[in-house]
Formats: structure tokens, sequence, C-alpha cells
């Protein structure tokens, strides 16, 4: 099966520091990114959407920058090309202003769809955070 890598831009107002916990944290994963949002004791996130499971990782971070979480294969599925998505956080030297740069490695082939996922759900997480 073969992914598909879509990356888009978004500029939020809101600074690095205030974002960050959103994009890492359960709670703050919670509010915007997925219906719910759970960790095990193996800290496996589970990514609750339409009242499915999407088990992930946390793959790698760096705070106040950037966070990746890798969905782990499901059963069947070989272990090594998995889905994730990534958040950015970007600051215009210029500017001062803030985008977070998503990268969704997925399944999805439609690439106006997920813009439109994406864009609403950055459109949710400036609601909460009033950028």
């Amino acid at each position: 099966m073969s992914r598909n890598k879509f990356i888009t831009e978004i500029d939020i107002n809101a600074s690095k520091k205030m974002l960050f916990p959103y994009l890492r944290s359960v709670s703050g994963l919670s509010q915007w990114v997925a219906d719910d949002v759970t960790i095990d004791e193996d800290k496996v996130y589970n990514f609750i959407w339409d009242g499915e499971d999407h088990k992930a990782k946390l793959a790698a971070y760096k705070l106040n920058d950037f966070v990746r979480f890798e969905f782990l294969p499901e059963e069947g599925e070989e272990e090594g090309d998995n889905a994730y998505f990534e958040f950015k956080l970007r600051q215009s030297e210029l500017t001062q202003s803030v985008s977070i740069q998503v990268t969704d490695y997925t399944d999805e082939e439609d690439d106006e769809e997920l813009e439109d996922m994406w864009y609403s759900l950055i459109g949710a997480l400036k609601e909460t955070v009033g950028g």
C-alpha cells in the first residue's frame, strides 16, 4: 500500500510556547485534533475518531518546536512504512508571526480532502487558543 505525504502550513495568532501543549499533551490534543485522546501505561496514544481507535507513539519532539506521532501498524500490516502526522511550529523572523506546518503521511490520497480536514482542525485550535 502506498502512502501520500501531504504538507500544509497555516498561520495562527499565538506564541509557540502557548501552542505546544495543544500539540503534545493528551488534554491539548483532545480539544482539537480528535474526538478523544488517551494514553496508556506504555505511553501509547489512542486517537479516537468517529468511534475508531488509532494507536500511535510519540516518535519525536522538540519542546516548543515540533511533535511527530507515528501510528502503530494494525493487525496484518507490516512494520516500516507507518503512517504519521507531524506538527512544526514556524516563526517568521521578519514579522514574528507563528504558523503550524502539518505533515500528514497517510493512506488518504485526496489532497483537497486532507487540506479541508486540516484547515478545519486548525480552525478549532484557533478558536480554543483565541488565535
